[in-house]
């Protein structure tokens, strides 16, 4: 199994910028298609963008389209998550997933059973914290 690891999350005030950074370690980074997914407190964990192995194919949830735009340097087996022009509603542990087998960039984004398919599947990162605030 892979393992990953996020970083660069942090308080930034509302429209502003964060660069997240996911490291992948232990296993083949190019087998994985990857996604960023988003925990805030109360709520269940969402699906925020997802990239595809080769990095050729992208998906962005409604909330995050035109904000957020998800790249991965599979020389360095790092995924990024640049989040512009942030919102409150961005605020949340953030934590990159990967899966070998997805059907889809959608569904590894989107579907309900996503999470649980990824636990069983995949593998996650510890989380890293996003608070958007005045």
């Amino acid at each position: 199994q892979v393992h990953l690891v996020e970083s660069g999350g942090g308080l930034v005030q509302p429209g502003g910028s964060l660069r997240l950074s996911c490291a992948a370690s232990g296993s083949p980074f190019n087998y994985y298609a990857i996604g960023w997914f988003r925990q805030a407190p109360g709520k269940e964990r969402e699906g925020v963008s997802c990239i595809s192995n080769s990095g050729g194919s992208t998906y962005y949830t409604d909330s995050v389209r035109g904000r957020f735009t998800i790249s991965r340097d599979n020389a360095k087996d790092t995924v990024y998550l640049q989040m512009n022009s942030l919102k409150p509603e961005d605020t949340g542990v953030y934590y990159c997933a990967a899966l070998k087998r997805v059907t889809t960039l959608q569904a590894m984004c989107t579907a309900p059973t996503a999470p649980t398919t990824i636990s069983r599947l995949g593998s996650w990162g510890q989380g890293t914290q996003v608070t958007v605030s005045s």
